[in-house]
């Protein structure tokens, strides 16, 4: 069992996804309910199935994943990065389809830190000369 069990982390702004793959009918289960459940929409869904899509393994694996952090988006963005990883354990020969699509790579913007003596990151307090 523990064999034909493949595991991958992906990241995205805060949100974290630990996602599962195994062979099975092409499922998506996200912390114990639907994809479609959890995200509530068709774009969520179309997200975590594009890395099946490219690699021509549409319905050939169950995924089983949990979320936590973020907002639902940066979660689905997660899910995405997770499951291409988990694809390379799979099978290393697909890097180069996944790759190219920008699948494997881990979007690293997130929020700018506030600064100390302005408003906000960049944003400094109104500026009167006189």
């Amino acid at each position: 069992m523990a064999d034909n069990r493949y595991y991958a982390t992906g990241k995205r702004k805060t949100a974290v996804a630990r996602v599962w793959l195994k062979p099975g009918t092409g499922s998506i289960q996200v912390n114990n309910m639907g994809v479609d459940e959890y995200f509530g929409g068709l774009q969520a869904r179309n997200r975590a199935d594009r890395p099946f899509s490219l690699t021509d393994t549409v319905g050939k694996y169950d995924v089983v994943a949990t979320l936590h952090g973020g907002g639902k988006c940066a979660q689905a963005e997660a899910l995405r990065h997770g499951i291409s990883k988990a694809l390379l354990e799979v099978d290393p020969e697909m890097r180069l389809a996944l790759k190219k699509a920008g699948m494997l790579t881990r979007d690293s913007r997130a929020k700018e830190r506030k600064k100390y003596g302005r408003k906000a990151a960049r944003a400094s307090f109104q500026f009167s000369k006189r």
